[in-house]
């Protein structure tokens, strides 16, 4: 039985594009969808927490709303993926 290398798995995973290049199931766009969502649900969390024991309430509500703007974000990204039916969403 011939045990094949990391190479040739990611190379029958990726798969390879007309002009020679790999493709893969993530979009770099979704991949920093993801990423940067990731990056600032944490400082929205923050912001809404800071807001809540200063109790300024505006910006509890900005952070609220910019949270649930990312979560919605984060959600189409992965499932754009997903809709591509080759894999992992990235």
């Amino acid at each position: 039985m011939s045990e094949k290398s990391d190479w040739e798995r990611r190379e029958q995973w990726e798969g390879r594009s007309e002009s020679g290049k790999p493709m893969v199931p993530a979009t770099p766009r979704d991949v920093v969808h993801i990423r940067v969502g990731s990056f600032v649900l944490v400082f929205a969390f923050a912001f809404g927490v800071l807001g809540i024991i200063a109790q300024a309430y505006v910006v509890t509500v900005i952070a609220v709303v910019a949270a649930v703007v990312t979560i919605v974000d984060i959600v189409l990204a992965v499932r754009r993926q997903k809709d591509r039916n080759v894999g992992e969403a990235g």
